[in-house]
C-alpha cells in the first residue's frame, strides 16, 4: 500500500470512518441475512486473507468483511474506541498484548512470522552474497526510507544489528523514496543491485520472475516486526462466530494461505521455534 493511501486510511480513522480497501467479497451487511464476520489485518497480510477468506466463505455460511491496511492505525483506532471490527490480526506482538490489557481484546493466538531476504535483479550481476556486499562501494541499493513502519524500521534494525548501517547508506539510491513495492521495481528492472525485503514479497508474481534471494543470518532480524497474532475482540456480537474463524485460521487448512505467500506459518516447526523463543503466546489461551 502507498503511503497516499495510508493517509486516506488515516483521515477516514480519525473520522470515525472504518471503511477502507475491503475486499469485494465483505459486504457492510448481508441482505440474505448471512451473519456477518467482520475481520481487520495489517494490509502485509492481504495476499493471505483473500484467498482464505474465499475458501472460509466456500465452507461456511458466513460473510467476512475483509480490511486490509496499517495495522498499527487500526490498532490505534481499536485502542481509542475509534473504530471497531469482530477480529483483528495485527502485526508487533506488544500490540495484541495492549488490546488484552486495555480490555479490548478477548484473546489472541499465534498466526504467522515474516522474515527478511535480500534481493538482486535475476543473474545477480553485482555478486551479492551478504549484507556486507551491500556496502561495497559502487553497489547500488534500492531501499525506502521513509516507508511506514514497520517497513522502514525493520531494515534500519537489520543494518544496525549487523554494524554496516552507514555503508549501505552511503549506497542508497533514493533517500526520499517512501514506497516499498514501487522501490523494489528499481531491482527488477536491474536500475538496483539489491535490496533488504519481506520473503514475502518474493512470492509476488509481479516481482517472483526477476528476482535472486539471498539468505540474511536471522541474528539481524528485529524481533518486533516479525510476529502476527489474530484475535477476537470482546464488543464482537457473535463470539462462537469469532471463535469459528480464528480455529480455521490458525489451523493447518488456514496456515497453508500464509505458507504460499511466503510466511512462516505459527503451526510449522519453524513457527513453533518462534513462538518459544519470542514468546508469542497469550497467558489466557
Amino acid at each position: 500500500m502507498e503511503n497516499t493511501d495510508r493517509r486516506t486510511f488515516l483521515k477516514g480513522l480519525l473520522a470515525g470512518g472504518t471503511a477502507a480497501f475491503a475486499s469485494e467479497s465483505g459486504l457492510a451487511k448481508a441482505a440474505d441475512e448471512t451473519p456477518v464476520l467482520h475481520v481487520w489485518s495489517c494490509g502485509g497480510l492481504a495476499e493471505a486473507m483473500k484467498p482464505a477468506h474465499d475458501a472460509y466463505m466456500a465452507q461456511n455460511r458466513v460473510r467476512i468483511a475483509y480490511t486490509g491496511a496499517f495495522a498499527g492505525a487500526l490498532g490505534k483506532s481499536l485502542l481509542a474506541g475509534k473504530g471497531e471490527t469482530d477480529v483483528f490480526a495485527g502485526r508487533v506482538l506488544q500490540l495484541a498484548k495492549n488490546l488484552r490489557a486495555a480490555g479490548k481484546m478477548d484473546y489472541f493466538k499465534p498466526l504467522c512470522f515474516t522474515s527478511y531476504v535480500i534481493v538482486t535483479p535475476k543473474g545477480n550481476p553485482a555478486g551479492i552474497q551478504s549484507l556486507a556486499d551491500m556496502g561495497r562501494k559502487g553497489v547500488r541499493v534500492a531501499m525506502a526510507p521513509l516507508a511506514s513502519p514497520p517497513g522502514s524500521q525493520s531494515v534500519a534494525g537489520i543494518l544496525k544489528k549487523s554494524g554496516l548501517t552507514e555503508a549501505i547508506m552511503n549506497n542508497v539510491l533514493d533517500t526520499k523514496a517512501s514506497c516499498i513495492q514501487r522501490t523494489i521495481t528499481d531491482v527488477t528492472s536491474g536500475r538496483a543491485d539489491a535490496m533488504i525485503v519481506e520473503r514475502r514479497l518474493t512470492t509476488d508474481p509481479r516481482y517472483k520472475d526477476f528476482l535472486e534471494i539471498i539468505a540474511i543470518p536471522e541474528e539481524f532480524f528485529p524481533p518486533s516486526p516479525l510476529t502476527f497474532t489474530v484475535g477476537v475482540m470482546r464488543s464482537i456480537p457473535d463470539k462462537a462466530l469469532g471463535d469459528a474463524y480464528v480455529e480455521w485460521i490458525t489451523s493447518a487448512d488456514g496456515q497453508a494461505f500464509f505458507e504460499r505467500v511466503g510466511f512462516i506459518p505459527a503451526l510449522s516447526e519453524k513457527g513453533q521455534e518462534l513462538i518459544q523463543k519470542l514468546g508469542v503466546y497469550d497467558a489466557n489461551v
